[in-house]
């Protein structure tokens, strides 16, 4: 019934309206940019130079800037459905006749987790899913990995909702959502200064790689999905493609998932506990 409530408001106030037009246009703007990126490349490089496969490069590329626009547009929609969940509906008088009785605050807090998470995965499996199709379709190629690769962004987008719903219960909605979005984007700058080190050999830059990915697992999540996507390609293009979009392909393996979902149970319980002890106005 909460989940189902946390819903029915979303609607209300056009959140999914305003994430489906906002993912149209971005999904029409794709398709003709990867019609064009695919229409361009063609013999860009002849096949007897460096044996690079055009084909694969641009494919792996497209699809990297897509990865990437998707948890974005999944940490919009898991921002709007969690940024006053705790604070913001406390002060509205919303809360507090539900957290005394019937339903009391740890499955309140859940019910209201597993609605935005449900949604937002289900929502960035999809639009990876079609921008795959999208990408096969017109410039026929196809990832090695697309169902584990989907499935981490999914995680990953699940890791900033309970980032913003552990936000709202100590600030107010407009603070938390400022504060995700900034953790977000220090997240993937810290994953792009890592593939930078590797490259010029700084161990100081792979550090601050390293305990990004520690502190906001969505980061490993994310990189390790651009790897999956080329985990089969080798020579010269895997060179060419380790430099990703928006921070480089970082194989994490099966530690980088089981850390993340460590990760997750700890920021549950962190949560439950503060707001178990938070006085509601």
């Amino acid at each position: 019934m909460i989940a189902g409530y946390a819903l029915r408001e979303s609607m209300r106030r056009k959140v999914f309206l305003i994430v489906l037009l906002l993912s149209a246009a971005f999904l029409t703007l794709y398709g003709i940019g990867v019609w064009r990126a695919f229409r361009d490349t063609t013999g860009f490089v002849p096949p007897d130079q460096l044996g690079l496969d055009s084909t694969v490069v641009t494919g792996a590329t497209v699809l990297g800037l897509a990865m990437f626009a998707t948890l974005f547009l999944g940490t919009v929609l898991a921002i709007f459905l969690t940024l006053g969940v705790v604070r913001g509906d406390a002060e509205r008088g919303l809360l507090q006749p539900l957290v005394v009785r019937p339903v009391g605050r740890g499955t309140l807090l859940l019910s209201r987790f597993l609605a935005a998470a449900g949604v937002c995965a289900l929502y960035v499996a999809v639009l990876f899913a079609i921008e795959t199709v999208t990408t096969g379709l017109i410039g026929g190629w196809w990832p090695d990995n697309a169902v584990r690769a989907g499935a981490e962004l999914a995680f990953a987008v699940v890791i900033v909702v309970a980032l913003s719903l552990l936000g709202s219960i100590f600030l107010t909605a407009t603070a938390n959502g400022i504060a995700v979005f900034m953790v977000f984007g220090g997240g993937l700058v810290a994953g792009l200064l890592a593939q930078i080190g590797r490259a010029i050999g700084s161990d100081t830059l792979r550090s601050i790689g390293r305990w990004a990915s520690y502190a906001l697992p969505f980061e490993a999540l994310y990189q390790d999905a651009l790897h999956v996507i080329t985990s089969g390609t080798t020579g010269f293009e895997r060179f060419a493609l380790e430099l990703g979009p928006f921070g480089g392909s970082s194989g994490g393996g099966v530690g980088v998932v089981l850390w993340a979902a460590a990760y997750l149970v700890l920021v549950g319980v962190a949560g439950l506990a503060a707001f178990a002890r938070r006085d509601l106005p």
